[in-house]
């Protein structure tokens, strides 16, 4: 029967059931839905012929929360959501978010922070040796000894802390159904430490081959360098065809031991996971309170690939989904695009055709598929490897054939795209039609910096690279005719950015007249490079010293002077500016970032007291004689500028 999967007892009578096999604890609210990672997991167990109830967003104070459906045959199943529960309760400044998009009507305080933990606690205290897996995208990333930013600390495994017996890591599919297969054949939980893109705990290596001993807890905080070390074997052992067994210990005797990653999909099982009966929405039992937020991006995009091989240093993917690309076939990606265009809400418009990055359709080598990806090079940084196989071709082929269907205005691209992958490309074909057909008057692209000492850092093309981007789209735009720009998605505070190279990137947008509304502060979340990068003041592949930002004032002053027109910062631009020793940018002219507020700030624009006279015979001011302008005429001006801002603000406001 095509329906949600039960959440209640009552669903289960419904469906002629007396239990569940798995009890899937979750810290979102239930959306039955493929853009979330819990829909496609109980959704895979379905297909295989288990049994899944749901308990989403369980009261954590209460053991009789996860009571739902009883005792299940043979586990608990726990995933936090489909974001960290960190980041998605706090900002990166750690005030407290007002809102989750995750939960019925936005309600934030339904799930606890770190859930992953609280819930396997919380099933501990009720069922003390039924198995308990964890995954998703917290577990996945916490799997081994990482730091929280929240806490400010290296945390233990969360393995260990959650008493969970065994993370399912990564996307999952087929770990969970061979964990699921184990355990139905009678196979204790303790015993399942062969399976691939799994986590375990165990107090002997014997049964190890060809392991690699991390160095232990102890030693990982008693100095981060042995950290920066520690992570760095791990981000050269993400792959499911070169890494090897990993064993982490820890001061009680036991071991934490990650398998290899689980091979990645091909493109038929892809196809199998997107064609389940999956009901598209969030479950109905949430509409009196107003709905799930989250579904609103994702309800008319679709999902093309997964993995990326474009290795930014501040995510986290490498770890999660892999750097090989698995992609779906266009029939499948036309079938689910006939689905969405009969839905009573679809207004012609397909959001997204994506995945981690829009426009990677195949692995990056041929190799990749036998032999795994490199662990000593990137496919794009610093440059694109010889290897790297630049083709556009079937991911066009697609575009086209979906904005070809009955019913389909317009095809957009939104889950972003490699501007060094596209100036890699020979062709300009997709570029073009692109801008002709994919876009509505931006196109938003991440070039995260513009100094090359950052972008070093960041894992992302030196600034020449974006120029060269701007200028073709710009060409492109001219030639098709369309008034289309760029919104460059901008990143402050990221390790190897001092106040030198931040002024830096305010210089850039003062001179190309850009005035970003949005800017992201560096969040060091788990299992990044550029979070070992800020914890351990290392870059853990070379082991030389990377600049960090750490205090929130200084964080504070990087990211205002992105947005430095933005009346706010002011003082704290003044301040950066000051610290800086970079004065000269405070002034009337047209170089300067911000202006002297009032009389008494000529000292800060080095005063000049020379005897020059103004046309009227009076002694020149400081102001007059540096800048053309005195501070009656600047005020003047001002006014009448903030007066047409306010006139232009208040008729956008009535249309």
């Amino acid at each position: 029967m095509k329906d949600f999967l039960p959440i209640s007892k009552e669903d289960m009578k419904k469906r002629g059931w007396d239990w569940v096999d798995f009890a899937f604890v979750i810290g979102d609210a239930y959306v039955d839905h493929p853009s979330f990672g819990p829909a496609i997991i109980s959704r895979v167990l379905e297909s295989e012929g288990y049994r899944v109830g749901i308990i989403a967003q369980p009261d954590w104070k209460d053991e009789n929360s996860i009571d739902v459906f009883g005792e299940p045959r043979l586990g608990f199943l726990i995933c936090a959501g489909n974001m960290d529960s960190m980041v998605n309760h706090y900002s990166v400044s750690k005030k407290r978010r007002s809102k989750d998009f995750f939960t019925p009507g936005g309600v934030m305080g339904k799930r606890p922070d770190h859930a992953t933990v609280v819930y396997g606690n919380l099933i501990r205290r009720k069922y003390k040796n039924k198995p308990v897996i964890i995954g998703g995208i917290e577990a996945s990333l916490r799997r081994m000894a990482h730091y929280d930013y929240w806490d400010d600390c290296l945390k233990r495994s969360v393995l260990l802390d959650s008493q969970a017996d065994i993370i399912s890591y990564g996307m999952g599919e087929k770990s969970i159904v061979e964990i699921a297969d184990s355990l139905n054949s009678g196979i204790p939980v303790e015993e399942l430490t062969y399976i691939k893109g799994t986590v375990f705990k165990t107090r002997t290596l014997d049964n190890l081959y060809d392991h690699i001993m991390l160095p232990g807890y102890d030693e990982l905080c008693a100095d981060k360098l042995n950290y920066a070390r520690s992570f760095y074997i791990q981000y050269c052992n993400t792959d499911a065809f070169s890494g090897k067994c990993l064993a982490e210990p820890y001061p009680d005797g036991t071991y934490v031991v990650q398998n290899p990653m689980s091979p990645p999909l091909t493109t038929e099982e892809m196809d199998r996971v997107y064609a389940l009966p999956y009901m598209r929405t969030y479950h109905p039992v949430y509409e009196k309170d107003g709905g799930i937020d989250a579904i609103k991006e994702v309800k008319f995009s679709l999902i093309s690939s997964r993995g990326c091989y474009g290795g930014c240093n501040f995510c986290a993917l490498t770890f999660h989904q892999g750097r090989i690309i698995q992609a779906r076939s266009h029939e499948s990606i036309i079938e689910e695009a006939k689905q969405i265009i009969k839905d009573p809400e679809f207004k012609g418009y397909i959001h997204d055709v994506g995945g981690p990055t829009a426009n990677f359709r195949k692995p990056a080598c041929s190799k990749q598929l036998t032999k795994g990806v490199c662990t000593n090079r990137q496919c794009l940084f610093p440059k694109p490897c010889p290897n790297l196989q630049v083709d556009h071709s079937d991911y066009l082929d697609l575009l086209r054939k979906l904005r070809a269907l009955p019913g389909v205005k317009k095809v957009f691209i939104r889950s972003g795209i490699r501007f060094d992958y596209i100036m890699a490309d020979p062709d300009d074909t997709f570029m073009r039609e692109m801008c002709e057909h994919h876009i509505s008057g931006q196109l938003k692209v991440a070039p995260e910096h513009i100094s090359d000492t950052v972008l070093r850092t960041l894992g992302k093309p030196e600034n020449s690279v974006y120029k060269a981007f701007c200028k073709k789209y710009s060409m492109i735009n001219k030639k098709l005719g369309k008034p289309q720009y760029l919104v460059p998605y901008l990143m402050s505070s990221h390790p190897g950015s001092t106040l030198k190279e931040a002024i830096e990137l305010a210089e850039y947008l003062r001179d190309n007249h850009l005035s970003p509304e949005q800017v992201q502060d560096f969040y060091p979340t788990p299992s990044t490079i550029s979070t070992c990068m800020y914890y351990t003041g290392v870059d853990p592949r070379t082991m030389k010293p990377v600049f960090v930002e750490h205090s929130p004032h200084g964080k504070a002053m990087q990211r205002a002077l992105i947005q430095y027109k933005n009346p706010k910062n002011y003082d704290l631009v003044r301040e950066a500016l000051e610290t800086a020793h970079r004065t000269d940018l405070i002034g009337f002219d047209k170089k300067c970032l911000i202006r002297p507020r009032n009389k008494n700030d000529e000292s800060k624009i080095k005063r000049n007291s020379s005897g020059s006279k103004s046309k009227n015979g009076k002694q020149k001011t400081a102001e007059e004689l540096k800048y053309g302008i005195s501070f009656e005429k600047y005020d003047s001006i001002q006014n009448t500028k903030n007066e047409r801002i306010r006139q232009n603000r208040a008729k956008r406001r009535k249309r």
